[in-house]
């Protein structure tokens, strides 16, 4: 029989099926161009009969084709060859562009001058000759928008041109950058300034950034922070029998028009009386006429201050020498003439009315004998504040809701307003002081706002005019408290092996932080004389700084210049401060602990109401 084709023999079927599928191998390559990698599938067997005929198939088609699908298939290895160069350029061109950037970056690091190291933490700038030094308290608020506060200062500056050979002075307003101390704006005033208030007003238009300026005469005006222009000036007219005798305080919305109110206390030129004028917020003009009082104390214009009870109802406190208060409500009535009330000035405190009926007046009486600061103490967790008001003879705190003495010490010579600031850990403000001795040093106490007992003391050398301390809220929710004094005599201790140098007569910044109440950080110290100082917190980096207006030696034809500067002070505690042991006892916490916890320290602004 017939044998199968796997034996070998020749089978004409089985030749005519081979020849068949070589002719379908031939076109399949014919269409796909070639045998891709010049490989076949590792499973076939290559048969050296089908690769002759392949051969002569692609040499017949070759003949066969166009003259212009032969020039293609000619120009087809120089396609091939120009991809294989593209990752060498492509290469090449990413060498090249970071070479050139190396090279940029290393002609701006040699070139290019980089501004000083520690700028924001320090800086320093002349504001000229001064005649008459700051006339009122430094203002911090920022009035740029870089959340950085800015200084705000008044000074009487000497004009360089001169009527007959004389140099006439200037009352100037100077806002400075609190980042760099350049001068962001400047204008000049009509007459020397009582204060300028920047925080927490919002009179003008609403959200934009005001200043409120008081004169010590006639001049009451509201300022842009942003740029020092004039929004509104009071009309001279309602003081023409009369002149400004204190800052101007702010009052609820009374006329209506959603911006807060103003109401300034003036004095009559002739006689002894006082007289209140409430003034519109957004306008400037006079809201009615003024309201007149007679006064019965001699001595420290205090007030005007508002004063809200537990109940809402709205006070005015003031007084020379004393402390007396008048309800808003009155004023309101008698200046527009009218006896229906806005919804905010309708409360009245019964136990404050009763002082009132028993002298049968309008006015009533708080406190009397000798007081040289009155201020408003906001309770924690309630809507009522208590009064603190500081006499010759020591310190008193008063109950806001009947007026009541809460703790009294005594202290004589106290030479400058208590600092409030939270010193133990009840969560109540406590008060540091500072009094003259009269030998030429002064004591300097912290007393328990609960309790009114002092919680700290130490004697300092100073000579010079009395400073307010100063105070800064942390993050553990105590404060550190800042005060100059002279040089302590106590041990002292540098952060740095050597010691900073010392010479006699510098006036000395120093730190007092709770935790240790045994140590004093020196954080700086000034030749000249210290004429006025404020701290500012800057909320993004939870540090504070300090700021310090200097003026140096001057003769009588010739003033000295005024000196602003800057202090950070984190900066300052871990650069530059030196511990000063206090007393003669064993220092209780090594200069490593004292450093470990100053550089976790971090500042809060605290709008507590003084």
């Amino acid at each position: 029989g017939k044998k199968s084709p796997d034996l070998g023999e020749y089978d004409p079927l089985t030749q005519a099926d081979s020849d068949e599928s070589e002719d379908d191998l031939v076109l399949n390559i014919q269409k796909n161009g070639g045998v891709k990698n010049g490989k076949s599938p590792p499973e076939e067997v290559q048969d050296p009969d089908s690769d002759l005929e392949v051969g002569l198939t692609k040499q017949q088609g070759s003949a066969g084709a166009p003259e212009g699908f032969a020039a293609e298939a000619a120009g087809g290895g120089g396609q091939k060859a120009a991809p294989r160069l593209l990752p060498y350029l492509r290469t090449a061109l990413f060498l090249l562009t970071v070479l050139l950037s190396m090279l940029l970056v290393l002609l701006c690091a040699f070139l290019v001058p980089c501004p000083p190291r520690d700028l924001h933490n320090t800086w320093s700038r002349s504001l000229g000759q001064g005649a008459g030094g700051v006339l009122s308290p430094l203002e911090l608020c920022d009035v740029n928008g870089d959340g950085l506060p800015d200084i705000l200062l008044v000074f009487t500056a000497l004009m360089n041109a001169s009527v007959m050979g004389v140099s006439r002075p200037s009352v100037t307003v100077v806002a400075l950058s609190g980042m760099n101390g350049s001068t962001l704006w400047s204008i000049q005033l009509p007459e020397e300034t009582r204060s300028v208030q920047c925080k927490g007003l919002s009179l003008g238009a609403p959200a934009e950034p005001v200043c409120l300026v008081t004169g010590t005469s006639k001049f009451l005006s509201l300022l842009s922070a942003s740029t020092g222009k004039t929004i509104w000036t009071l009309n001279p007219i309602h003081l023409s029998s009369g002149i400004l005798a204190a800052p101007a305080a702010t009052l609820p919305d009374v006329d209506g028009d959603g911006i807060r109110d103003i109401i300034v206390l003036a004095l009559k030129e002739i006689q002894p009386d006082v007289f209140f004028i409430l003034v519109s917020g957004r306008t400037g003009t006079a809201l009615g006429g003024p309201v007149k009082y007679g006064t019965n104390g001699e001595g420290k214009v205090i007030g005007p201050q508002v004063h809200v009870t537990s109940r809402g109802a709205i006070y005015i406190l003031f007084g020379f020498g004393n402390v007396q208060a008048v309800a808003l409500r009155d004023i309101f009535s008698q200046a527009r003439n009218r006896d229906r009330f806005p919804a905010g000035l309708e409360q009245e405190e019964p136990e404050w009315e009763k002082r009132r009926a028993a002298n049968l007046s309008e006015l009533i009486d708080i406190y009397s004998g000798g007081v040289d600061f009155l201020q408003t103490m906001k309770v924690p967790d309630t809507n009522c504040s208590n009064l603190l008001i500081t006499t010759k003879e020591g310190l008193v705190l008063l109950q806001g809701e009947d007026l009541e003495p809460r703790w009294t010490l005594e202290l004589q010579n106290i030479s400058s307003q208590p600092v409030a600031g939270f010193f133990n850990a009840d969560q109540t403000l406590d008060f540091m002081l500072q009094a003259r001795t009269g030998d030429g040093n002064k004591k300097v106490v912290v007393v328990d706002g609960r309790s009114g007992l002092p919680l700290w003391k130490q004697e300092l050398p100073w000579q010079k005019q009395q400073l307010d301390a100063l105070s800064v809220m942390t993050l553990d929710k105590k404060s550190v408290f800042l005060f100059w004094a002279d040089e302590a005599q106590p041990v002292l201790q540098s952060w740095q092996p050597a010691p900073r140098p010392e010479r006699p007569g510098l006036h000395h910044l120093y730190l007092l932080h709770p935790v240790f109440p045994t140590v004093l950080l020196d954080l700086t110290n000034a030749t000249d004389k210290v004429i006025a100082s404020a701290v500012g917190i800057n909320d993004l980096q939870k540090d504070a700084f300090h700021i310090t207006v200097t003026t140096t030696a001057s003769s009588d034809r010739q003033p000295g210049l005024l000196w602003v500067s800057k202090l950070g002070l984190k900066w300052a505690l871990l650069r530059q401060g030196r511990m000063v042991w206090l007393g003669s006892s064993t220092p209780r916490a090594s200069r490593g602990e004292v450093r470990r916890v100053l550089a976790r320290l971090k500042f809060l602004d605290f709008p507590q109401k003084v």
